[in-house]
């Protein structure tokens, strides 16, 4: 009971005594001292049974659920009891509010993107949101007001875990998903609680490695072509007069080759990384594909050069939806590939057909063909299966991917179909809703 409360009760006692006192002493002036002590003695049981049943009803309502309205009374009891009842109603307005604003915060935890675990004494778990028990294997239901170290038993994170003050989040693999990388770190509270914060950082760690491999790629590529110009010149600047007409000729040529495809490479490198970073594309209009597909197989008739057998085969019309510049880029690097992979007197088929399900371009070789386990590395930048015979014709490494990013804009599949020996399938199929029949 609070003092305001105590004072209202006092003061529900003390004033009718008074009154009480005074009236004894009137009736003692005039009726003697047993009158005046009669009536104090009728006024003090009279007052001891309105108290003890104001303080029944306090007790009763004390014991009621919060909220129950306060008890009627008279006089001051009647204000000790509306002090009570607006005191507790008020502290009940608080805790809905501050019940509300917990009820706020959980929610938002829960939908965090990372993990959060609350640990109290002894590192006890408290509460944990959804993507804690995805990253660390708990549950919820089981492993609430259970030590974390004794769930988590790798050895790094216990010894992170009981560290004073971490200077740096520690990075883990969990013990059962050794391809997840999570970052971790524990935030003190007060009360000697203490809060770890887990994110998975296995895209940043992926996305690093590539930059790595593309940095050191693409360094491997412009180095050959680098050191042959760089031979070359030096060797004609060391003793032109040395070497034939013909000669220079010869090592101009080679060097001519080699920067064009420095060029070439630095062009594909720039084309990738706009379909890597989400460029908008050059603009989607209809393209008539049959008329696409017979330019691809006449610039093929040329690359080749009469050493390939090439036939086209066209089944149906009509127009796709989506960019000419890049449709004509994936189809023709699919052709150009089959020439350079396709040995003189080899058999090369480029077509089109259409039908219910969609759209499908075709380039079929009876080529050196492909192992199956290198297929579905393909795609990636820089993937060769055979270095040295990749260079040799021309290939920068970057084909493939290009093709990749450019079927999926158009909302295509790529497919890929081959043996060693017995040539390879490139498909790419497009959705019925991006064809408009002719």
């Amino acid at each position: 009971m609070s003092r305001l409360s105590l004072r209202f009760v006092t003061l529900g006692v003390a004033t009718p005594v008074v009154a009480l006192f005074g009236l004894a002493a009137l009736a003692g002036l005039y009726r003697g001292a047993d009158a005046a002590l009669a009536l104090i003695f009728v006024g003090f049981l009279g007052a001891s049974i309105m108290l003890a049943r104001n303080l029944r009803l306090l007790v009763a309502w004390a014991r009621q659920p919060v909220g129950t309205p306060a008890p009627q009374g008279e006089g001051l009891w009647g204000q000790v009891f509306a002090e009570l009842g607006g005191r507790i109603q008020r502290e009940c307005e608080v805790k809905e509010r501050l019940s509300a604003e917990l009820g706020r915060f959980q929610q938002a935890a829960m939908a965090m993107p990372d993990g959060v675990i609350y640990l109290g004494e002894d590192d006890l778990i408290e509460w944990m949101n959804p993507m804690a028990e995805q990253h660390f294997d708990l549950d919820r239901r089981n492993d609430l007001r259970a030590p974390l170290q004794n769930l988590v038993r790798q050895p790094e994170f216990v010894a992170y875990l009981r560290s004073t003050h971490p200077a740096e989040p520690l990075v883990m693999h969990p013990a059962r998903r050794r391809d997840r990388s999570l970052q971790i770190e524990v935030v003190p509270l007060a009360a000697g609680r203490r809060m770890v914060l887990s994110r998975d950082v296995s895209q940043l760690e992926r996305l690093e490695n590539m930059r790595r491999d593309f940095v050191a790629n693409v360094s491997h590529e412009l180095r050959t072509p680098l050191t042959v110009v760089g031979g070359f010149l030096e060797t004609l600047i060391d003793g032109l007069d040395d070497f034939s007409r013909e000669d220079v000729v010869h090592f101009l040529t080679l060097a001519s080759e080699q920067s064009t495809r420095m060029q070439r490479l630095i062009e594909e490198l720039l084309t990738l990384s706009a379909l890597e970073t989400g460029a908008p594309g050059v603009g989607e209009a209809p393209v008539d594909v049959p008329e696409l597909v017979d330019e691809v197989f006449r610039e093929t008739e040329l690359l080749s050069a009469g050493r390939h057998e090439i036939r086209l085969a066209l089944d149906g019309g009509g127009e796709l939806l989506g960019s000419r510049k890049e449709l004509h880029s994936a189809f023709s690097n699919l052709a150009s590939n089959a020439v350079r992979y396709t040995p003189a007197g080899g058999h090369i088929e480029i077509g089109w057909r259409t039908g219910a399900g969609g759209g499908e371009y075709w380039v079929l070789d009876d080529g050196i063909g492909i192992d199956p386990v290198h297929i579905p590395r393909l795609t990636e930048r820089f993937y060769r299966v055979d270095r040295s015979r990749s260079r040799e014709t021309g290939g920068t490494g970057l084909g493939l991917a290009i093709v990749k990013h450019i079927v999926t804009r158009h909302q295509g599949e790529l497919k890929i179909e081959s043996q060693p020996g017995a040539g390879s399938r490139f498909a790419i199929l497009f959705p019925a809703s991006r064809l408009k029949s002719g």
